[in-house]
C-alpha cells in the first residue's frame, strides 16, 4: 500500500542507523511490527500468575 507521510527526517535517519536497516519502507515496517509484538507482550502480562501450570522445566530442557 503507498501512503504519503511528513516524517521527522532526523528521527527517521536514527531509526535507520540504530536498526541497521538501510530503507525508509524497512524501517518502518520494523517499527510497526514491534509496536506490536510490545503491545501484545502488554496484554499477556495482564495473566502473569494467574494460570497455573503443571510444567516441570528441568526435564523440558533435558536436566537431570
Amino acid at each position: 500500500m503507498r501512503t504519503t507521510l511528513d516524517l521527522p527526517e532526523k528521527l527517521l535517519n536514527e531509526a535507520m542507523k540504530v536498526t541497521h536497516t538501510e530503507t525508509k519502507t524497512a524501517v518502518i515496517i520494523k517499527a510497526l511490527e514491534e509496536l506490536v509484538r510490545k503491545s501484545k507482550i502488554s496484554e499477556l502480562k495482564k495473566y502473569r500468575g494467574k494460570i497455573k501450570l503443571d510444567i516441570d522445566l528441568d526435564n523440558i530442557r533435558d536436566r537431570h
